[in-house]
């Protein structure tokens, strides 16, 4: 049979690589195999044990769902649950600055249509979660980015972000807490942002999806978040998917912050993008009051089991002792912790022998972008049992071979 010449018609923005990296084929096999296997890579909270997200599916049902009223920005009984929700964490949102959509991801995709054209730049941080490549690049956007200073527990490097701006940059991403640092911004480094934006005709894209996953109490000058008084356009973005562990729901929601005026231009521009696609659904939106009511034992319960995870690492990591060179990072919030391990041999090396040899599955490093080596990446909603056993492999593995 001909070949066919099918894929020269594909558009550059879908030339991903789709070729399984040596982390990925080893994780596959692992997974493939009827023995078993210890995954500390788990991020989607459905599938480690939690009472809540089968709870909220129950509330799906009001016959109310089944009328479609489109709304551009969602229904407005949605819109008022979502700005309640913050002023019940004494965070003042109006409602009628509040957008819809089905998810982060989504909102990331308007907020790129909204503020930048084909071969434009955003600026986003690393280390970071890598999918801003892809969120950027189907919008036809341009990835730079600026560096958070492992030696200063990931603080941004304003002096730096600032340089990297050029004549094509439209925004400044922020992710706080970072994933996968876990760290916040610093108050006076926010306001850094929020100055240099403003000087430079910049908005700000600020993610905070791990918010209500903070450790407290909190050391002083950590920016909570970044809804409030801003000198630029700033857009921040959460959604069900972390604040209830909901992700099968679909929905997620953008706060427009900053100048009336600027914010009344993104807003009547959001309203057109939003309109083409109203991509959430009715079901979802007529259950959000209740949902976001239920949320409150959701995030108890999920920080419970972090907690958890959190002192099995630590109290394993003392019990090995100094002679075993393995040490956690601090962090203020999210669902992943940071492991170092000795740089003896590569992160890849580390994870892929961590995998076919003892059955544990974690992230490397390099896959957020840190750059300095032997950092492992280790979720915290892992089911404990779990957590522990691979935690155990783990501190083996090190011990092993120094």
């Amino acid at each position: 049979m001909t070949p066919s010449k099918e894929p020269s018609r594909f558009s550059r923005r879908a030339s991903f690589a789709l070729e399984m990296s040596a982390v990925a084929e080893a994780f596959a096999q692992v997974r493939a195999s009827a023995a078993p296997f210890w995954d500390l890579t788990e991020t989607n909270p459905t599938r480690v044990g939690l009472r809540a997200p089968e709870e909220l599916v129950t509330m799906l049902g009001d016959p109310a769902g089944a009328r479609y009223e489109p709304q551009p920005f969602g229904l407005e009984s949605a819109r008022d649950a979502v700005a309640a929700s913050y002023r019940e964490r004494g965070i003042e949102v109006r409602a009628s600055r509040v957008v819809l959509g089905s998810s982060t991801s989504e909102a990331y995709s308007w907020a790129f249509k909204l503020l930048a054209d084909a071969g434009d730049e955003v600026l986003v941080p690393s280390p970071s979660y890598p999918l801003f490549e892809y969120l950027a690049g189907l919008e036809g956007v341009v990835v730079a980015t600026y560096p958070l200073v492992h030696a200063e527990r990931f603080r941004v490097d304003v002096g730096a972000l600032e340089r990297r701006i050029g004549p094509r940059t439209r925004a400044i991403v922020v992710v706080s807490p970072n994933n996968p640092t876990g760290t916040l911004v610093r108050e006076e480094d926010a306001e850094a942002i929020d100055r240099i934006a403003a000087e430079r005709g910049l908005a700000v894209v600020a993610d905070e999806v791990f918010g209500l996953y903070l450790r407290e109490p909190l050391p002083a000058g950590l920016q909570r978040t970044f809804i409030g008084e801003r000198r630029a356009l700033t857009l921040v973005m959460s959604g069900l998917s972390k604040e209830c562990c909901a992700p099968q729901l679909k929905l997620g929601w953008t706060v427009a912050c900053g100048p009336d005026d600027l914010v009344e231009a993104a807003l009547a521009r959001l309203e057109v993008i939003a309109d083409t696609y109203l991509s959430v659904s009715t079901p979802v939106q007529v259950a959000l009051p209740k949902i976001l009511a239920a949320r409150a034992a959701i995030v108890s319960e999920l920080r419970a089991r972090i907690e958890t995870n959190l002192r099995v690492l630590d109290d394993a990591l003392a019990a090995a002792g100094p002679e075993v060179p393995i040490a956690r990072l601090p962090i203020h919030g999210g669902w992943t912790a940071l492991v170092t391990v000795p740089r003896i041999i590569t992160e890849e090396a580390w994870v892929l022998g961590l995998a076919r040899e003892r059955r544990v599955l974690v992230q490397p490093g390099f896959f957020f972008d840190l750059t300095d080596g032997g950092v492992l990446a280790l979720g915290l909603i892992t089911v404990p049992d779990t957590f522990r056993k691979g935690v155990e492999e783990i501190v083996s593995a090190v011990r092993a071979v120094c």
